[in-house]
Order: structure tokens, then C-alpha cells, then sequence
């Protein structure tokens, strides 16, 4: 019964991260669903979420961190190689970048920003 109740708080921790994300507090988002991590470390959602906050609030290296886990944990999970493309081209790993940004789009080949990302990073 412990083990609901974690997961529980870990949703309930993930899903006000999150609204907090959507309301334009990435700060407060961060606080969230770090704690969210601590209870579901291997939980590819909360690390995709967690990810998107510190990038929204300029740490880009962990986020980077945050979104290669995501991957790890979900390799087929397009937004992931996404973002961690985003996040590896704005802390200087271009090549990695293009990498990701490539899967991506062969995952989600209709969504335009992946292309447009991709195409910039290929430039």
C-alpha cells in the first residue's frame, strides 16, 4: 500500500508540475517535479517534464541531462529527441543535436517544427 501512495504523490507532484509549467511558472515547476523524480526516477514523463521547466528556466545542461534520460527510458518518444536536440544545440553540441533532431522526425516526420529544427541544425 506505500507503493500506491508514492505513486500517487508522484502523479499528484507531476500533474501540478506540469499545470504550473502550462501557467508560466517554470520555477515552481522545477520544485515539483524534482520531487515528483526522487519518488519515480525511472518514470520517462516526469523526466520529459522536468526537462521542459529547466529549459524554460535557462538551464539548459539539465535539462539536457533530464531529456537524455527521457530517451533512455523511452526511445520512441519523438518530443524527447525534440527537446534534447534544442537543449544539445544550445549548450554547443550541435552534431548530438542534429542527431536527435533527425530521430524526431523520423518518429513524427508531419510536425514542422521538428523539420524546421533539423533543417537549421543540417545548415
Amino acid at each position: 500500500m506505500h507503493v500506491d501512495n508514492e505513486q500517487r504523490s508522484a502523479y499528484d507532484l507531476y500533474a501540478r508540475g506540469r499545470s504550473m509549467l502550462a501557467g508560466g511558472h517554470p520555477h515552481q515547476a522545477v520544485m515539483l517535479l524534482s520531487q515528483a523524480k526522487l519518488l519515480e526516477p525511472e518514470k520517462a514523463s516526469i523526466r520529459e517534464a522536468l526537462g521542459r521547466a529547466l529549459y524554460a528556466c535557462g538551464r539548459a545542461s539539465r535539462a539536457r541531462r533530464e531529456f537524455a534520460k527521457a530517451v533512455q527510458l523511452d526511445p520512441s518518444d519523438d518530443y524527447a529527441h525534440f527537446a534534447l536536440a534544442l537543449a544539445c544545440e544550445r549548450t554547443g553540441q550541435r552534431s548530438r543535436a542534429r542527431g536527435h533532431a533527425k530521430l524526431a522526425v523520423v518518429l513524427r516526420p508531419d510536425m514542422p517544427d521538428y523539420v524546421r529544427v533539423l533543417e537549421r541544425l543540417s545548415a
